[in-house]
């Protein structure tokens, strides 16, 4: 299929599920910082399985940035109007919540993206004037070519820094995470001490009674 019906289909899902999925229009960092605060996980992976009539697929984790799963498998499914379902083995970073039976589901006003389905990015910019005043069959489609290698490049810039922007994310709450541990093992040695010294106290106070006793004895 061609790169033009490509663009015709992301943007009639788009505007078809409009009615749907009431989506905040947020800027492309506000809404990442929003999807990483209230994701339950957000991993990089590459679609394995999926049925578009079903609504259900599954991912094979590569990367994982937030969450907790055992399973290298995580299977997903179109669980409301709002949500996407990949139609194509294809990369992706998602940012996805957990269902009741542990299953995920990813939203459209999410981040999530696929790499070459271009699913969950913006819709392509609409044609220039000077598009549809340019006469010459050959140099008309040069131009719409241009325009659509410069939303390619758009779109995988942006995956590009989404996954980079992760993997400092994932950085950082690793160095949080050490540090955490590091203050716990402070915290504890400081109460191992604390009680250390009040049990050498009582000893002590224990042994200072024992030996005024026996001299109030003797005399």
């Amino acid at each position: 299929m061609k790169l033009k019906y490509i663009f015709a289909l992301i943007f009639f899902f788009n505007y078809s599920n409009s009615f749907s999925c009431d989506c905040k229009i947020l800027d492309k960092e506000t809404m990442i910082n929003k999807a990483l605060k209230y994701s339950d996980i957000v991993f990089y992976g590459e679609v394995i399985k999926f049925n578009p009539i079903t609504g259900t697929y599954s991912f094979k984790i590569i990367e994982l940035f937030k969450g907790e799963t055992n399973a290298v498998l995580v299977k997903g499914t179109n669980s409301t109007s709002c949500s996407i379902t990949p139609t194509k083995k294809d990369l992706w970073i998602v940012y996805a919540n957990f269902n009741n039976d542990k299953t995920i589901s990813i939203s459209q006003c999410s981040p999530s993206m696929g790499l070459e389905s271009h699913t969950g990015s913006y819709p392509p910019p609409p044609q220039k004037e000077e598009y549809f005043n340019i006469k010459n069959k050959d140099i008309k489609s040069l131009y719409r070519k241009v325009i659509e290698l410069e939303y390619e490049k758009e779109n995988l810039t942006n995956w590009i820094n989404q996954l980079e922007r992760l993997r400092i994310y994932k950085s950082d709450q690793n160095t949080i995470s050490e540090k955490e541990k590091a203050d716990l093992k402070i915290e504890t040695y400081a109460k191992y001490i604390i009680i250390s010294l009040i049990i050498t106290t009582v000893l002590l106070l224990v042994l200072i009674f024992v030996v005024l006793m026996k001299k109030k004895s003797k005399s």
